[in-house]
């Protein structure tokens, strides 16, 4: 009976008080570095995948180059079937030169994808790929006797582009080769891509289109077959730079992660080259929506993604609208959209970084790199600053508690919180007033945060790492383990000669 009524007094003392404040959830962020982030695009099409019109520069010049609000640096555009500039269609090279050029002349890179190469090169005679009625069903595929005419097709377009101004950064073998289509197409099974690649890549002209990288056919899902086949094969693996691929119902951690650990100890790139988020709705995204795009990124980082390429970039469901008034009013055309501003955390802030290991103690007591049902998060790092990334999906605000590798004397937070222009991103500082190592923030309920800690140098030895300033500009890599030529010109931490270095 005494039991009971104690019981009772702390249920009528806690209605009295309040329920208590659930335990805040606990992020530590650790000094070991994961990839290093190349950046983040979308492609140049407009409606039914067509290049961007003449008013291509009102939704480009708002998406692309360091001024821009979102800071976009990687542009996709499709290499059509054809081997000259005298016969253009509707897809075609001349279409995405304008948009091309804009991007290249603000500091982007700009790839191609082949949907299908010259149809006179295939088993159907046609770039398509062969699932319809006036093709009997007849799967287009790269003939065995055309393998050696194909790279030299890219140096067409590679040679056509340059002549116009455009050194383009890189180029893929085939847009979904997994996938049966009735519009431009083309199959390969992965042991395939793996003859076309090993017998012929070497036709690439990387020496008249110095510093062209290859990228591994991009099939619809991120299938692990595909690019085992190419990183089994040492002649193969020599030839690709980027491995990339499409996760059409394909979840990142499931399907990027293992294809990543295999391919990021070889200082191969890891590219999520298309996907579009809530794209058959005939409505612009909710803002629960939208964040379930920022969990998608978010979810490709922890992945071991150094790019990150949306589908279209002018549409209702992505970053600019098209104007048309039955997907809502604020669809208004060329103007940012919600979305795009989700992604302007990631391409602002992310883009140069290197990621950092991090784990979460939640209220189950459980330690682990992966997301929890309504909250997600990462880390990064970019010369002096601590970038953490925390999206709060939920209906409810959430503290957050982060402990951080330095000590840090200042920090900014970038806030998103929903559709209105005002809550689309808001900055404001951090009150810090003296160097901390951990920081309790409250995430507003359906918010994307992103916290930029500034590392103070003053009271935090980071060893091995020290400040470059006059280092002879030989024996460079990336801490995924790319080469690179020279000393980086963009801050952040490298390996040079063994040791670890920030460069500033």
């Amino acid at each position: 009976m005494k039991k009971f009524f104690i019981s009772m007094i702390l249920v009528m003392a806690a209605t009295v008080m309040g329920v208590a404040k659930p335990r805040p959830y606990h992020l530590t962020v650790y000094n070991t570095p994961r990839q290093t982030i190349t950046g983040f695009g979308g492609a140049c099409c407009d409606g039914a995948m067509k290049p961007f019109g003449e008013d291509y520069a009102a939704c480009i010049s708002k998406l692309y180059g360091k001024r821009s609000k979102i800071g976009l640096n990687i542009l996709r555009m499709e290499i059509s079937p054809s081997f000259t500039g005298d016969n253009w269609g509707d897809y075609d090279w001349n279409g995405s030169l304008p948009s091309a050029l804009f991007v290249k002349n603000h500091g982007g890179i700009v790839f191609g994808t082949p949907w299908s190469p010259p149809g006179e090169y295939k088993t159907n005679g046609t770039a398509q790929g062969g699932n319809s009625d006036d093709q009997g069903n007849q799967r287009g595929k790269l003939r065995e006797d055309c393998y050696e005419k194909f790279f030299p097709w890219l140096n067409t377009f590679l040679g056509w582009m340059h002549d116009h101004g455009v050194d383009v950064d890189a180029v893929s073998v085939q847009n979904e080769p997994d996938w049966w289509v009735n519009y431009s197409g083309c199959l390969y099974e992965p042991s395939e891509q793996v003859t076309l690649v090993k017998n012929y890549a070497w036709m690439l002209d990387r020496e008249r289109f110095p510093g062209v990288r290859l990228i591994s056919a991009e099939p619809l899902g991120y299938r692990e077959d595909y690019f085992t086949a190419l990183l089994n094969d040492k002649t193969c693996r020599e030839q690709v730079d980027i491995f990339a691929g499409h996760i059409y119902g394909h979840m990142p951690l499931q399907y990027i992660k293992p294809v990543a650990n295999k391919a990021l100890p070889y200082g191969k790139e890891i590219w999520m080259t298309e996907h579009s988020v809530t794209d058959n709705t005939g409505k612009l995204p909710t803002w629960y929506e939208n964040l379930i795009f920022a969990e998608e990124l978010n979810e490709c980082m922890l992945a071991g993604c150094t790019g990150y390429i949306y589908w279209y970039l002018r549409a209702h469901w992505s970053f600019c609208g098209t104007g048309e008034t039955e997907y809502g009013s604020a669809n208004k055309r060329d103007e940012l959209l919600p979305r795009a501003f989700v992604m302007s955390h990631f391409s602002k802030n992310v883009t140069g970084s290197t990621r950092l290991a991090t784990s979460k103690d939640d209220d189950g007591g459980r330690v682990k790199e992966e997301q929890a049902a309504d909250f997600e998060y990462s880390a990064y790092i970019k010369g002096d600053s601590l970038i953490v990334m925390a999206i709060n999906a939920s209906e409810n605000a959430k503290d957050l508690k982060i402990t951080l590798p330095y000590k840090v004397n200042s920090g900014q937070l970038w806030l998103s919180t929903g559709n209105e222009s005002s809550n689309l991103c808001q900055k404001s500082a951090l009150d810090i007033t003296e160097p901390i190592e951990e920081i309790q923030v409250e995430m507003p309920a359906r918010s994307l945060s992103t916290y930029i800690f500034m590392i103070d140098h003053s009271t935090t030895a980071i060893e091995p790492v020290k400040t470059v300033k006059e280092e002879t500009a030989t024996g460079w890599h990336t801490l995924d383990g790319r080469v690179l030529s020279g000393k980086p010109t963009q801050k952040g931490l490298y390996i040079f000669n063994g040791k670890t270095v920030v460069v500033k």
